[in-house]
């Protein structure tokens, strides 16, 4: 499986948010706690917003611990809106292709976890892909074909419809292939102003999933936490695994679920697959 990070808010420096937390998510890309694997080594992929509205990208086939160029270039930039990614692969290739986020046009994607019996179901899953969209698929993953899947349903005007309608797709023609637990997922999504985090699992134990607490109360508490003071008050991410051990400052994102996240404010709603 994988790990994640989203993160918005005030503009924050690249190396505060990726390499000084306590469980960081470069630390986690050989230390996970929560993931299916400790080692998520198979590449890592950052996505940012600095000109708006098209997000830059860095992928690496490298492990994140081991990259100098990532080390250099989180030293350097700064953005109020971050996706970033450490992959542990579930079988397609380790490739720059393969990395996370996703990009199209505006939007960034990223996913944990898997779409199981994925070798047997991608033919029908790639015929269900709008003809227009197609062309534009780079890699060979299932969450890839997952992200354009859901832009097929109409996620630039719909996310959290889109992605419902895009699962429930997955798992009818998984459960016609004889698949019993389709999809195992979290995932978020951005259009650079909002920012949305899914998180379902057709057998109802998906992977974990966490929100962080309110950053300036947390900071009249613990002034001295170093990453607290890096981050503004109206900041919010989304990570699948906690950032360090302080007490208070995480909430695990119920399952079956989805996190809506604009500006300052951050509403959570239930989330069920919608027939196709």
């Amino acid at each position: 499986m994988c790990r994640w990070i989203a993160y918005s808010g005030s503009p924050v420096n690249l190396e505060a948010l990726l390499y000084k937390p306590e469980r960081s998510l470069v630390m986690q890309s050989k230390h996970s706690r929560l993931g299916a694997e400790t080692i998520n080594g198979d590449g890592f992929g950052v996505g940012w917003y600095s000109t708006p509205p098209r997000p830059g990208l860095f992928h690496s086939t490298d492990p994140a611990w081991n990259d100098r160029n990532l080390r250099e270039l989180a030293a350097l930039a700064w953005s109020g809106r971050v996706f970033a990614h450490i992959r542990a692969s579930t079988g397609t290739a380790v490739q720059q292709t393969n990395c996370h986020p996703f990009r199209h046009d505006r939007w960034l994607w990223m996913h944990n976890g898997l779409i199981n019996g994925f070798p047997r179901i991608k033919r029908d899953l790639t015929l269900a892909v709008d003809p227009d969209l197609f062309p534009l698929i780079q890699g060979s993953t299932d969450s890839e074909l997952f992200f354009y899947l859901a832009l097929t349903f109409g996620l630039e005007e719909d996310p959290p419809g889109a992605v419902a309608r895009a699962v429930g797709l997955i798992e009818d023609i998984g459960r016609s292939h004889g698949v019993e637990f389709p999809m195992q997922m979290t995932v978020a999504v951005t259009d650079g102003d909002t920012t949305w985090a899914f998180r379902y699992s057709s057998e109802g134990r998906s992977r974990s999933l966490f929100r962080s607490t309110d950053i300036s109360a947390l900071r009249a508490l613990h002034p001295t936490h170093e990453l607290l003071q890096e981050l503004s008050g109206d900041a919010r991410l989304v990570v699948s695994e906690p950032l360090g051990d302080l007490k208070g400052a995480w909430q695990e994102v119920p399952e079956a679920s989805y996190l809506v996240i604009h500006g300052a404010q951050a509403e959570v709603a239930p989330f069920a697959p919608t027939p196709v």
